[in-house]
């Protein structure tokens, strides 16, 4: 098993800790069940800082590739995660019920043990498409040679319809 990597989140800004490593995917047993494949890792960037306004915040990124599957095949799609977080710090809980209120700050409360690698896993998962699809549907569905598929992509679903409307 995978270390728990802990912080105590306000320490970490003020003292302007960064974190940098790889998490492997197997050891995100949550995000496990979103993938189709739990090889490889991930490469993450936390950093403690002061906003502008002098609030505790911590900058994430977390970068690496995933499979996913396809909604509509079913199939494997690589999908690259490119997430770019910043998280400012409630002190209290009145200080989170105030940041909860603004639809434009994501908050968290700081915790004196703030799991990071839990943190990691539930920004990922949050950032993950909410229906997975090829982006190409060609991509879903295999050529079987005869065209037949080929041509129902190609013809639009309603032009039968349209053809019985003009025959009645």
């Amino acid at each position: 098993m995978f270390d728990q990597l802990v912080i105590d989140a306000l320490d970490f800004v003020r003292s302007g800790k960064s974190l940098q490593g790889n998490v492997p995917l197997l050891n995100l047993e949550r995000l496990r069940d979103y993938l189709t494949n739990s090889a490889g890792e991930l490469a993450y960037l936390v950093t403690g800082l002061l906003d502008e306004r002098d609030r505790p915040l911590l900058k994430m990124s977390v970068n690496g590739i995933i499979d996913l599957s396809c909604q509509r095949c079913l199939e494997k799609i690589e999908y690259t995660l490119d997430v770019k977080t910043a998280l400012l710090l409630a002190r209290n809980e009145d200080e989170l019920s105030r940041y909860d209120e603004d639809m434009f700050v994501d908050a968290i409360y700081a915790s004196n043990e703030l799991d990071i690698l839990a943190l990691i896993e539930d920004e990922v998962i949050l950032s993950l498409p909410v229906s997975p699809r090829h982006e190409d549907t060609a991509g879903c569905y295999p050529s079987t040679g005869t065209g037949i598929h080929e041509a129902a992509v190609k013809e639009h679903p309603f032009t039968v319809l349209a053809s019985l409307k003009q025959s009645h």
